[in-house]
């Protein structure tokens, strides 16, 4: 197990050095549920400075001041993975933000199709969501949010892509993967999938792969998880340990 494994983990996006205040919530999380006093140590991260351990050096009910001690890991790159899917319901979106974080995608694409249903997203919300999976499953990043557009303007760079083709027809993920490496798209459809016309214009693009995930029709969740893994375990960073 890794040395320091077992103390808590904060994502804070400003520089990791010196001494930190913190913010009302962080201190109420560390003071309050985790009881957390002086002299106890935490551990900081963020994807410009890697993972450091801090120390508590003033503990109060609403604030807490800590001081940067020792670098325990330096910054790490994901592979370039970009996952495009459209807004789901609010607890099955919930569901592929957290397990394409933990899965290590590089960045989260929201998208607009015919069948879209919930054509909104809540950015905050799903930030906040972001650094809940990061901090618990020890990345040292955030997946990059982009803002919600439409299929046609997220195809618009020139990057290989992978699509979960409901109507069949398509190979296998491991086939595909065998003439691929990163950078890689993953294209997800809606609930209710891609209509005949969207589909047409996705097997008339470049670089441009159907894939088949077996014979049972997957929710988008799901299909992102399943999709996120084959693609970790060929060529992506699993094998790094």
């Amino acid at each position: 197990m890794r040395p320091n494994y077992t103390l808590p983990r904060i994502w804070l996006d400003q520089p990791l050095s010196g001494e930190i205040s913190l913010s009302r919530e962080h201190a109420h999380y560390l003071g309050t549920v985790l009881r957390k006093r002086e002299g106890d140590h935490v551990r900081l991260f963020n994807e410009k400075d890697g993972e450091w351990s801090a120390e508590i050096f003033d503990a109060g009910r609403k604030s807490m001041q800590i001081r940067v001690v020792e670098q325990l890991r330096e910054p790490t790159v994901v592979p370039d993975i970009r996952l495009l899917f459209t807004p789901l319901r609010r607890h099955r979106t919930a569901t592929l933000i957290e397990k394409a974080t933990e899965l290590g995608v590089r960045t989260l694409q929201p998208i607009l199709t015919d069948r879209t249903q919930y054509p909104k997203l809540n950015s905050d919300r799903v930030l906040a969501q972001l650094i809940e999976a990061a901090e618990q499953t020890e990345r040292l990043d955030l997946p990059v949010l982009r803002e919600l557009c439409p299929l046609n303007e997220a195809l618009s760079e020139a990057r290989p892509l992978i699509f979960a083709d409901e109507a069949g027809g398509g190979q296998t993920v491991q086939d595909v993967l065998s003439e691929l490496s990163t950078p890689l798209d993953l294209l997800i459809g809606p609930e209710g999938g891609f209509t005949e016309e969207e589909r047409s214009r996705l097997l008339e693009r470049p670089q441009t792969y159907p894939v088949t995930l077996g014979p049972r029709i997957l929710r988008a969740d799901t299909a992102a998880i399943s999709l996120l893994t084959l693609v970790q375990a060929q060529i992506g960073d699993w094998s790094d340990g």
